[in-house]
């Protein structure tokens, strides 16, 4: 690094606008799920023009309701752009276009083109002939982003073009529909760009895999490059009349990077003393969600000369009046109104952090949602057919806005503001604390009576044993992860049944003529492990909270988990338990249709923990617990029916890890002993499963060995297969099915590469534990290109078995 930056004493004087009370975020896939339809619809062949006015008319209507909610002031709304995820829009904006999508024909150009939009789509999907960008996880949430690839001979280009034109669209929209108040645009900051980013080689290896000679450490020796990219898009903004421009660094939330935290605070703060040195540019507003920015990373954006600097006072500690120090006479921007949930704010916490706030920093103070509102739905009112009671409890993006200008009243007209909000906020809290769901004296004696023999199982080779002798499974058992698709026959279906239009007998018939139909593919195919398709399912999580006590789900709750892919987190507000079976009848049904074995396909109690809104007034130990013991309940009554395999998924397990690595042994601990309490009563002959998906799985595997299951399934294609490696290292000695194509992308992959990739697992791994499977469920995917896949995997795994049987024994 080598960039020598004006210091900030050496910058011209310059009026500095006042930072309003604001949001970090909103969500981007309209109440009615419109960008979500109108990608899906581009994506099948429709017009691109369809869908950039479906763009156009979403964020007029986002500016329009947050200047109806009361984010007036010039730059109180953020303007994001990003049409499928933030760090994709970013990468596009700064010219990073991977070589092998440049060699397909694509450029680096405006996202808000139709070329631009065929750029990010093909990015997120990748195409018939180029593999798509890493999925992965964001932070701790159920959010994910596409993973910036930083190649060596591939350098950064600021769309200096398109970042004005978008910031001028928002800006005509603003005064269209928000009373000309000047939106406040957003992008992702160059220190978590890096940290988000992975390197790798100009000439890939066929799986995808980084150059080992490509530490990632590189990636901040293009910090002067990135820094120049950056300042570029800052000197248009400011021309363009941007007042503020919002460059987020969750990064700094967390310590579990490759990269030493010296070096990153050293990043940070050669990065934003240049930002600040820039003759012409915007003021700065760099928050700090998904927990605690750190003193050393506030020092370093205090040195440089920030204007405005955002904490997470919900997940993050507040700062001591040290900490504060640094930042004097800039805004602080207090995170107080969470956007990871959606329970109300306790408003008499809140405020007393705002007053803690204002004693120990010496200049302005403002009040912000913790993270973006993407998180979150759009409006709570809508909920009309919530118990009144709870739903009095929730707060949802609309919401939320609301309580952020209510507290940012205190801090401008004092505590008398917030009086009638205090106490309104006080009685549903006492009226929560009484609710007969939210405590159930039989459910917390039953986790009381746990013994450390409920957690655990017979020996691994045992079961192994047992389970050879009753499955009789061929080398390299071909399966799937469990859904198959979700057709538009099976929906309607679903919304028949829902509205009254289709009686319970008429369902059911539907649905077993769905499981029937998806076995006898499954059988065409070849497959060795069947299942049953979960048609009756509308969602792995939603699916079991509306047959468990202790939960609400919504009607209008869609939240974002990535590209097009929305979901509605159920509301886990009481406590847990089953009051009868959920799945057993529906497999039962499936066995009876066929000879080879059906897994029985469960949700695992850390997964529905991570995509619910939990409760907030108990650990999240005790609730996994809960959820387990109810979940045990069902893997005893799957095998009194007869199954012999059951699958319970966890492809949450890695979500949840804390951004701070103190604090992850704890946490591994107690989702580990959670899964297996709800496991353990799987029988030796019983071969238990768990898949899991789209996170670093190097991190936790130690946690997954531990969770005993027989066979373990997850992502693997789309990471560049490096998960096998680790494994191979770890000396992971049971059931392994790392998935072998990638099912979030529509192409069909060849045989040669399924066969390619069957060859690097068996050759790394023990070929007698290895399973051929794709990364994940398939109820995304259509029939056509699913019965492909599945038809290459099965030829694929078919022409891998037999290079097996011809290896001599023991070489």
């Amino acid at each position: 690094m080598t960039t020598t930056p004006a210091r900030p004493e050496d910058q011209p004087p310059a009026q500095v606008p006042a930072l309003p009370a604001t949001v970090l975020g909103y969500p981007r896939i309209g109440p009615n799920r419109a960008i979500k339809k109108a990608l899906e619809a581009h994506w099948r062949g429709g017009d691109v023009a369809a869908l950039r006015e479906a763009i156009h008319a979403h964020r007029a209507r986002t500016l329009g309701r947050l200047a109806g909610l009361g984010l007036e002031s010039d730059s109180a709304i953020p303007a994001d752009g990003a049409v499928i995820d933030q760090v994709l829009d970013a990468s596009v904006l700064l010219g990073l276009v991977p070589r092998r999508f440049r060699e397909a024909g694509f450029s680096a150009t405006s996202p808000d083109t139709g070329e631009g939009l065929a750029l990010v789509s093909a990015l997120a999907r990748g195409t018939s002939t180029v593999e798509p960008l890493e999925l992965t996880k964001w932070f701790d949430t159920n959010y994910h982003y596409y993973v910036p690839e930083i190649e060596p001979d591939v350098g950064f280009s600021a769309q200096t073009d398109a970042v004005v034109e978008r910031f001028r669209a928002f800006r005509d929209l603003a005064a269209e529909t928000a009373g000309a108040a000047l939106p406040r645009p957003t992008l992702l900051g160059p220190v978590s760009f890096l940290l988000l980013a992975k390197a790798v080689s100009s000439a890939e290896s066929p799986t995808g895999g980084t150059d080992g000679a490509l530490a990632q450490e590189s990636r901040f020796d293009r910090l002067d490059e990135l820094v120049a990219a950056y300042s570029a898009l800052l000197g248009a903004l400011h021309d363009a009349g941007a007042a503020w421009v919002q460059l987020e660094e969750p990064a700094l939330a967390s310590d579990g990077w490759d990269v030493p935290r010296e070096q990153i605070v050293t990043g940070l703060r050669t990065a934003y003393t240049a930002f600040a040195g820039l003759t012409a540019r915007p003021a700065l507003f760099v928050p700090v969600s998904y927990g605690t920015a750190g003193d050393d990373a506030l020092a370093a954006l205090g040195a440089a000369g920030v204007e405005a600097v955002g904490l997470d006072l919900e997940r993050g500690a507040l700062p001591a009046k040290e900490g504060l120090a640094p930042l004097a006479g800039r805004t602080v921007a207090a995170g107080i109104v969470g956007g990871l949930n959606v329970w109300r704010t306790d408003v008499a916490r809140a405020a007393g952090l705002l007053d803690q706030l204002r004693e120990r920093h010496e200049g302005p103070v403002t009040v912000s949602s913790s993270t973006s509102l993407l998180h979150v739905p759009h409006d709570a009112a809508r909920e009309t057919q919530l118990d009144p009671q709870v739903a009095g409890w929730l707060a949802f993006a609309d919401q939320k806005v609301g309580e952020v200008l209510a507290l940012a009243g205190h801090l401008t007209a004092g505590p008398d503001a917030l009086e009638g909000l205090r106490a309104d906020d006080a009685s549903r809290r006492r009226l929560r604390e009484r609710h007969p769901q939210v405590r159930v004296e039989a459910v917390r004696r039953r986790l009381d009576e746990v013994l450390p023999e409920d957690r655990r199982r017979a020996a691994a080779e045992h079961r192994r044993a047992a389970q050879e002798a009753a499955l009789d499974l061929p080398p390299l058992p071909t399966t799937t992860i469990g859904s198959f698709p979700q057709t538009s026959e099976i929906r309607r279906v679903r919304a028949a049944h829902r509205r009254g239009a289709l009686d319970q007998q008429g369902y059911e018939e539907a649905i077993r003529g769905q499981i029937a139909d998806c076995i006898r593919r499954q059988e065409d195919l070849g497959l060795d492990v069947l299942v049953h398709g979960e048609a009756e399912r509308n969602d792995m999580v939603q699916y079991f909270a509306e047959n468990l006590e202790g939960f609400i789900t919504t009607t209008h709750g869609w939240v974002q988990s990535y590209g097009s892919r929305c979901l509605r987190p159920p509301i886990l507000f009481g406590d847990v338990h089953r009051p009868a079976p959920i799945t057993v009848e529906w497999t039962r049904y499936a066995a009876s249709l066929t000879r080879r074995p059906v897994k029985g396909m469960l949700t695992g109690p850390v997964t529905i923990l991570a995509w619910s809104f939990v409760r907030d007034d108990q650990p999240l130990a005790a609730t996994a617990d809960q959820i387990a013991l109810a979940l045990r309940d069902e893997v005893e009554d799957l095998q009194a029916a007869g199954t012999r395999i059951i699958q319970v998924d966890e492809p949450a397990l890695r979500e949840l890890l804390p951004l701070q690595v103190a604090h992850r042994p704890e946490y591994l601990r107690w989702s580990v002993e959670s899964f297996r309490l709800a496991t353990s009563a799987a029988k030796p002959d019983t071969q238990l499963h768990t898949h899991l998906c789209y996170s670093e799985f190097e991190t936790v595997i130690d946690a997954i060995d531990a969770l005993d299951a027989d066979v373990t399934t997850l992502e693997a294609s789309r990471s560049g297969f490096e998960v096998v490696t680790a494994l191979a290292e770890h000396g992971f000695s049971r059931g392994i099915g790392p998935g072998v194509w990638d099912i979030h992308s529509p192409r069909v992959p060849g045989v040669d590469e399924l066969i390619e990739r069957l060859r690097l697992a068996a050759e790394v791994l023990d070929p007698q534990i290895v399973w051929s499977n794709p990364d994940c469920g398939l109820k995304t995917r259509g029939w056509e290109e699913t019965e492909a896949s599945l038809r290459h995997l099965v030829n694929a795994t078919a022409v891998v078995r037999a290079e097996l049987a011809r290896v001599p024994a023991g070489v």
